[in-house]
């Protein structure tokens, strides 16, 4: 099975950032989250995408502001000890400027976590490669989020 993310993540990955690139890595990352969601400026609470065969992708909108939006995006895994929110992405989304910024990122695939340190350009850069990947595969498994009446029809029927 071909994974058509793979390669751009793996060209990223092989350059040396630079904050111009970073900047254009935040705006892809802001596009793919459209696609995700198109209606991102006018949406407000938890939405989900449900999409079969595929874990359920959670959206929550925390701050709408006229240029900004804050939203939590996530997938809940069962454990133990209930739900567990893996990997777990605060962003804040600037519409005027078409970018992206991860306030916070926790995981447990990728040792993201386990290196970080004060922000840098690299662990930026790390971090957003490893958004861009996401955000990309949920696109490829057709997960879209639609507006709250939407969701609560869907719910309900």
């Amino acid at each position: 099975m071909q994974y058509p993310w793979i390669s751009r993540t793996d060209q990223l990955l092989d350059c040396l950032p630079t904050v111009g690139k970073l900047l254009d890595l935040c705006e892809e990352n802001y596009h793919l989250l459209l696609v995700l969601a198109p209606q991102l400026r006018n949406m407000r609470g938890l939405h989900a995408s449900c999409r079969p065969g595929h874990m359920d992708l959670f959206l929550e909108i925390l701050e709408q502001t006229p240029y900004t939006t804050v939203v939590h995006l996530t997938y809940y895994f069962a454990h133990e000890k209930g739900q567990r929110a893996d990997p777990d992405a605060l962003l804040r989304v600037y519409h005027d400027a078409r970018q992206i910024e991860v306030v916070n990122l926790r995981q447990k695939s990728l040792p993201i976590a386990a290196s970080y340190q004060h922000p840098s350009l690299l662990n930026k850069w790390r971090i957003n490669v490893f958004l861009s990947k996401w955000l990309s595969f949920c696109n490829t498994q057709k997960h879209q989020f639609t507006s709250s009446e939407e969701f609560l029809t869907k719910m309900q029927g």
